[in-house]
């Protein structure tokens, strides 16, 4: 689908998925918006994702106009990535499909991963999801040690 080039009439369900479809996207805009920029090698270490998913990823949102590649002229070399405009007019709605996700996920009875919690700590997130971060035994501000993802499988 990268290689659209939407010249024809497009609905803008498909052409949102597009541009944050993926498994990683909404989090890496999170973490870009959240810490002003990224670098490629210290993200990578932060998340659990492949150096080849993370790297493609990144190209996408770039080629979607969401995020922006900045190169440094220094050696070693030095990118970045951080928001564009139009990126950061996303912010809004990833918070809110965000909230809506983990009340969704409460009310069906899905585990929620403790590091939702520790991400997203902002007042716009404790405020509107603090019943169920007590019901998960989380404070704000409480860090927990992330859990081993093969922890619970049987």
């Amino acid at each position: 689908m990268w290689n659209d080039h939407f010249d024809t009439p497009t609905n803008p369900y498909h052409y949102v998925l597009h541009c944050i479809g993926g498994k990683w996207k909404m989090t890496i805009l999170h973490e870009i918006h959240t810490y002003g920029s990224i670098r490629f090698n210290q993200t990578l270490k932060a998340l659990p994702i492949s150096e080849k998913v993370f790297s493609q990823q990144l190209r996408e949102l770039v080629e979607a106009g969401l995020i922006r590649r900045i190169s440094y002229d220094t050696i070693p070399p030095k990118v970045e990535y951080v928001l564009t405009p139009s990126g950061e007019q996303l912010i809004p709605a990833l918070d809110a499909l965000y909230i809506w996700s983990i009340r969704q996920m409460d009310e069906r009875g899905i585990p929620i991963d403790s590091d939702a919690f520790v991400v997203h700590t902002s007042s716009k997130y404790t405020e509107e999801l603090q019943d169920i971060m007590k019901a998960n035994d989380f404070e704000p501000g409480r860090t927990r040690q992330r859990r081993d993802r093969n922890e619970n499988r049987d």
